[in-house]
C-alpha cells in the first residue's frame, strides 16, 4: 500500500484488511511518501505490527510499490490503495478463487463506491478518458473485454459476471508473486497513472490471464492526492497516455551516443 497524506482513509482501510484477514496468512508493507498528516505516526502506533517505509521525499506511486513488491515474501502480492475498504469476506474469497484457478495470474474485484454505487472500472480496467485514448490511438482492437467499441459483443462483462478482463484496476490488484518474476516490476515511467494500464497490458502480451471477480466488493473513495485541475495532475495523467504510446505504437529507432546512458528504450512491441 503507497500513502500521501490519507491518514484517516488509511486507518479505515487497515481496518479493513485485519478484519478481512482473520483467517489469512498475510504481511502488510505501507509505503508512505513523505506525508505530513501524521500517517507515519498513526500507523507506528496503532498498527505496530505492519511494516512501514517513510521517504523522505515524494517519488511517486510506481516506484513506492517496487519498492514494496521487493520486499514481500508471500505467494500472492495485493495492491491496494489507501483510500480502499475491503468487504469482511474479500481476501478469503479472492484466494480460494486464485487457488482452484491456476490459469489465473492476476485478480480484480467488483469496486463500489461510498454510495453503493457500482463503478464500471472495475471490469473495464480503465476511466473514461482511457478508454476514448485507446479508440483515439486504435488500440482498442487489442482489448475485446474492456467494452470500448461495439456495444453488444458477446465479450462484454456484465456486473455480476466471473470472466477473464485484460486490464485490471490499480485500486485493487492482486497478483502471483512469479507474475513479477515473468514480466518485471511496474514500469516507473508511469509516476503515478496508468501504470496498471501498462503492467496489465504487459501481461496480457506475455500470454497471461487477468479475472475479474464479482463475488466480493471493495469500496473505493477515488481520494485524489493531487487536485484534478491542476498542472500537476494533467502532467502525470495525460502524460502517462502519452508514455505508453510511445512505448506500444511508434517504434524509436535505438540512437547510442558514445559516454551517454540510452534514456529510453522500448521492451515491447505488438504483434500484428
Amino acid at each position: 500500500m503507497v500513502n500521501y497524506n490519507q491518514c484517516n482513509l488509511l486507518k479505515q482501510s487497515l481496518n479493513s484488511l485485519i478484519n478481512a484477514g482473520k483467517s489469512v496468512d498475510y504481511e502488510v508493507i505501507i509505503v508512505d511518501n513523505a506525508s505530513c498528516d501524521n500517517s507515519i505516526e498513526m500507523v507506528s502506533y496503532q498498527f505496530p505490527q505492519f511494516q512501514i517505509l517513510a521517504n523522505q521525499v515524494d517519488e511517486g506511486i510506481t516506484k513506492a510499490y517496487n519498492r514494496a513488491i521487493e520486499k514481500a515474501t508471500g505467494e500472492y502480492i495485493l495492491l491496494v490503495n489507501a483510500d480502499t475498504i475491503c468487504g469482511k469476506d474479500t481476501l478469503e474469497k479472492v484466494l480460494e478463487f486464485m487457488d482452484t484457478h491456476n490459469d489465473a495470474s492476476g485478480l480484480g474485484v467488483r469496486m463500489l463506491s461510498p454510495q453503493g454505487m457500482f463503478l464500471t472500472e472495475s471490469n473495464r480496467g480503465l476511466t473514461r478518458q482511457w478508454a476514448t485514448f485507446f479508440k483515439l490511438v486504435g488500440l482498442a482492437k487489442y482489448f475485446p473485454k474492456t467494452r470500448l467499441t461495439n456495444r453488444n459483443r458477446k465479450e462484454w462483462v456484465e456486473e455480476f459476471q466471473t470472466s477473464e478482463v485484460d486490464i485490471l484496476n490499480g485500486a485493487f490488484m492482486l497478483l502471483r508473486r512469479n507474475v513479477f518474476n515473468e514480466v518485471g516490476l511496474f514500469d516507473e515511467h508511469f509516476v503515478r497513472f496508468g501504470y496498471d494500464v501498462d503492467f496489465s497490458y504487459r501481461m496480457k502480451l506475455a500470454g497471461l490471464k487477468n479475472y475479474y471477480f464479482p463475488k466480493t466488493y471493495i469500496i473505493n473513495y477515488k481520494a485524489q492526492t493531487i487536485p484534478k485541475f491542476s498542472w500537476q495532475y494533467i502532467k502525470y495523467y495525460y502524460g502517462a497516455m502519452i508514455i505508453f504510446a510511445g512505448k506500444y505504437l511508434f517504434k524509436v529507432p535505438e540512437i547510442k551516443v558514445q559516454g551517454l546512458p540510452q534514456v529510453y528504450k522500448p521492451q515491447y512491441e505488438i504483434e500484428h
